[in-house]
């Protein structure tokens, strides 16, 4: 879990704008497509891993996946949420 302390912190690498907590509808949607093959992050690549969580850009179109508790906030890794239905 992140701190809220640091939560405050984060930014998006891309825009600079604040990220929040996604909710665990969200990451469920996004586990499940990345099950079924059908999610890719931003540098083009097909997602395998499944999330522990994620956090989201303000304007809601991307998602920095948490793995092993860590955010990993490099765009290229970022997935765009117009991939979810």
């Amino acid at each position: 879990m992140i701190d809220k302390e640091m939560l405050e912190i984060f930014v998006c690498p891309q825009d600079q704008s604040p990220l929040r907590l996604a909710d665990e509808e969200l990451v469920a949607k996004i586990n499940r497509a990345i099950a079924a093959g059908e999610i890719k992050n931003q540098g083009g690549q097909p997602l395998t891993d499944r999330l522990d969580g994620g956090l989201v850009r303000q304007d809601g179109a991307t998602l920095y996946p948490i793995i092993d508790d860590i955010p990993v906030l490099l765009i290229d890794e970022a997935i765009p949420l117009d991939q979810i239905a």
